[in-house]
């Protein structure tokens, strides 16, 4: 597969980590995305893609695209034989000054570009992405719709900040301190971090610390469980087994065995770190 990204410029990148270009043969029909502390925004440029999120029953197809908040379950992504898309990685509050919503009414329920954007600009946005000559010039046009729908959202410093603090804690730092650092309640908090990102600051942090400890494991290496839990702050071992199975239905030694089989099956593959083939 051909993968091109970059960072966006200012003012954009203290909203999203980086654009990306994906085209070619996917190394599974169908990937499991644990929840990341990130929200994710595809233009779909191929064939419909097909996305089954918290507890639906039933995939449902996204044509154009889709747009994901900072879930708290894990999403199957089922491929076409071939995908080409362009989209972006997006700080856990970075989706908020592009959508006609609340994020909250998003949690864990993808939508179609469409519904967000509308039907016709959405489709003129895939006409000219799909015309561009190269992946950087794709990337560039992104970049000019994102920062032409860049709007003044509030309270969104607020949530900015408090949740960088949450991230550079990876999820350690006591949420009633964070209220009292920011000089606000505590439910005025919840209700903005509910607005922008979709979940509390609460659910944030337990995110955080999940995805650090988890993309900390080597699935190379042997792994001392509970160690590992000690480390990252959990009670104890059945604590972290607890939160690995509520967060992404695996339990901590099948995630490293579905690891390990994507590392065997296509070592290298620029996919390769947190999706999981699905069996």
């Amino acid at each position: 597969m051909e993968y091109v990204s970059r960072v966006p410029r200012p003012p954009l990148d203290g909203l999203i980590d980086d654009l990306y270009y994906l085209e070619g043969v996917p190394p599974y029909p169908r990937l499991t995305l644990p929840p990341m502390p990130a929200a994710l925004l595809i233009v779909n440029l191929g064939p419909p893609f097909l996305i089954r999120a918290g507890t639906d029953v039933e995939a449902a197809e996204h044509a154009d695209g889709c747009v994901i908040t900072t879930p708290t379950r894990a999403f199957d992504f089922g491929y076409p034989l071939r995908t080409r898309s362009v989209g972006a990685h997006v700080k856990p509050w970075g989706l908020a000054p592009f959508l006609p919503m609340p994020a909250a009414e998003l949690c864990d329920r993808p939508v179609t570009l469409e519904q967000v954007w509308g039907r016709s600009a959405t489709a003129e946005l895939r006409d000219r992405l799909a015309t561009a000559d190269k992946p950087h010039e794709m990337l560039t046009l992104l970049e000019q719709e994102l920062m032409r729908r860049l709007c003044e959202t509030a309270g969104l410093g607020l949530v900015s900040r408090t949740s960088s603090v949450i991230a550079a804690t990876s999820g350690a730092m006591a949420i009633d301190d964070l209220r009292v650092s920011a000089g606000v309640s505590s439910t005025h908090l919840a209700q903005r971090f509910k607005e922008l990102i979709g979940v509390t600051p609460k659910r944030l942090a337990r995110t955080y610390r999940f995805a650090a400890t988890v993309l900390s494991i080597d699935p190379a290496e042997p792994i001392d469980w509970a160690d590992l839990a000690g480390g990252a702050g959990y009670f104890d071992q059945a604590h972290f087994g607890h939160e690995f199975r509520a967060f992404t239905g695996l339990t901590p030694t099948r995630y490293v065995e579905v690891r390990q089989r994507f590392l065997r099956d296509h070592p290298g593959h620029v996919l390769d770190g947190w999706p999981l083939p699905t069996d």
